[in-house]
Order: C-alpha cells, then structure tokens, then sequence
C-alpha cells in the first residue's frame, strides 16, 4: 500500500484482540501510524480529542451504542475520515447513512481494509463500501 504522507489511526473496538491484530497488520504499512485505541465510546472521543488522527477504524457496535457517535467525532477532527468495521455486513447502509466514509465487513481479507484506509487517506477520497467495490 501507498501514502504519500504520514496518515495516524485510531482503533475502536470493544475487543482488545481485534485491537492487537488492527494495531499489528496497520503498523506494518509504512506511513501509518497507529496514534490510539478506545474500547468505547466515551474513550474514543478522548483519545480523538487528543491525538487528532487522520482516520478512525470504529467497530460498528461502539457505533449503535452510542448517540451521534460519528457526528460528534467529526466536531473533534476537522477532516477525519470514518472507516467503520463490522462482523455485520447488513449493517453497511446504516453505517454509511451515520456519516462512515468506508464500510469494511470483518469478513473481508486483511488487504481489503488496507485498500480501504489507503483510500480513505487520499485527497480526492470517495465514500466507498469495500465489499462491493474494493474486493
């Protein structure tokens, strides 16, 4: 994968191991740096607060759990870029009416959300689901 700048990630997920596997396949691209991880909702908007990420990776979950969740990440971060993650692949449509910019099932191969971060990162960036149209 390629940036053409340095892009910072913050990982969102209930589950410390799919944290640790998000942390470890994300750290191994050159230029993405992984700047935080939250377990929930309140933490997220935190750490996001804090470490101005370029992209947020939120488990779809954190995101039914809690109120206007993305809207109020994007008040904290000008130009954030939401990738939601989800074992629910029927959950895109509602992922993406709440402001996600990418979906990307669990499912899905690893290279498909390295696909999907790299085009989140970009500045010509479209809202893309990568089920459909990056696999």
């Amino acid at each position: 994968m390629k940036w053409d700048r340095e892009m910072r990630v913050l990982l969102a997920d209930s589950r410390p191991k799919t944290r640790l596997a998000l942390r470890v396949l994300l750290e191994r691209q050159p230029l993405l740096v992984v700047v935080g991880e939250a377990a929930d909702a309140d933490r997220l908007l935190a750490v996001a607060e804090e470490a101005e990420p370029d992209i947020v990776l939120i488990d779809w979950d954190l995101v039914v759990k809690a109120d206007d969740l993305v809207s109020r990440l994007l008040g904290l971060c000008g130009g954030l870029r939401v990738v939601i993650l989800s074992g629910k692949p029927e959950a895109r449509q509602a992922a993406m009416a709440a402001g996600a910019d990418v979906f990307v099932s669990k499912t899905d191969p690893p290279e498909c959300l390295l696909r999907a971060v790299e085009q989140a990162g970009k500045a010509d960036f479209f809202p893309l689901v990568c089920q459909n149209e990056l696999a």
